[in-house]
């Protein structure tokens, strides 16, 4: 007898489409789950990225070791002085008995310049950058040697740009720029007791323009830690008058006096003068600037009338 053919085997009315109404129903519950599921590893994944984001902007500087704030921004200071102990960088050069320095530290006064004559010093900065600019995020203009940050390189301005200065800047301008000068110097003078008429200026005395433009050129790279009397041979005291808020009109850029375990901090503000001794007991360096444009000037002074250099004059 031949076999017998079987079909699949036959299924109770109606137990199909109910079969495929559990399927059905299966994937719509799925569905709002894993929607569910994907929003809240989103919101998860931004929460985390903003903490992250806080503790960076809260811990800004943390990772210099900076334990200290010497001067805050907001704060506006008659005079602050810390003592420190004299480095023995000074016995490699020529000594001046009651100039070279033997009392050694560092101070930050916000009475010595009003904000308003820091406004308008800010005005020549303004000026002299505007005729060039460096490539990456450092410019210098240099009114006692005319060096003046043009791309990747330097020209002196007053070769450069000759007759058409006399547009750029006025006597009125340069008048400021030693009025000023001569005040920073007193400053000194009187914080470390010294006679202000042992002081000269020296080179290099100039206007820094630092943005978070990318560094081109090692010009470029100022945050790095260094000595100004290592660096500079000439210096003695170093001053700085700042030109610029910080966290008003740039980020970073905060001034960084570097000790073990313990930096101190300067926060600038415009019309704020920070000055120390130059020797390795005021190691020190700049932060990044994150964002927005600082404005400065280094005023150096030395000891040495061998080093010294006139203040410019609109010539």
């Amino acid at each position: 007898m031949a076999p017998q053919r079987r079909g699949p085997p036959r299924t109770a009315p109606g137990n199909g489409a109910a079969e495929r109404r559990r399927q059905g129903s299966t994937k719509k519950d799925r569905l709002p789950r894993e929607a569910q599921r994907t929003w809240l590893r989103t919101v998860g994944l931004g929460a985390g990225l903003a903490l992250v984001t806080l503790l960076i902007w809260s811990r800004l500087g943390d990772d210099d070791g900076v334990a200290e704030v010497l001067a805050r921004r907001g704060e506006v200071l008659a005079g602050r002085f810390i003592e420190v102990p004299c480095s023995e960088d000074y016995n490699g050069h020529r000594r001046f008995e009651g100039c070279t320095p033997r009392k050694c530290g560092r101070g930050v006064t916000d009475m010595v310049i009003t904000r308003e004559e820091a406004e308008q010093i800010r005005s020549i900065a303004e000026k002299g950058l505007s005729l060039g600019g460096s490539d990456g995020g450092a410019s210098i203009l240099d009114l006692h040697s005319g060096a003046l940050s043009v791309g990747k390189h330097f020209v002196n301005l007053y070769r450069y740009f000759g007759d058409k200065i006399q547009n750029i800047f006025s006597e009125e301008d340069f008048q400021l720029y030693r009025d000023v000068r001569q005040k920073v110097q007193l400053t000194i003078a009187d914080a470390f007791g010294i006679s202000a008429a042992s002081l000269f200026l020296t080179k290099p005395t100039f206007f820094s323009r630092i943005n978070s433009t990318e560094a081109q050129t090692a010009h470029d790279e100022y945050w790095h830690a260094h000595v100004d009397k290592v660096t500079y041979g000439s210096f003695d005291y170093t001053s700085l008058l700042y030109l610029s808020d910080y966290l008003e009109d740039f980020g970073g850029g905060r001034f960084v006096f570097m000790e073990e375990g313990l930096n101190k901090t300067v926060e600038p503000r415009a019309g704020r003068v920070s000055f120390f001794t130059s020797g390795s007991e005021n190691l020190h360096r700049v932060e990044k600037v994150l964002w927005g444009t600082r404005y400065a000037i280094t005023i150096a002074f030395t000891c040495n009338p061998d080093h010294g250099i006139e203040d410019p004059v609109l010539t």
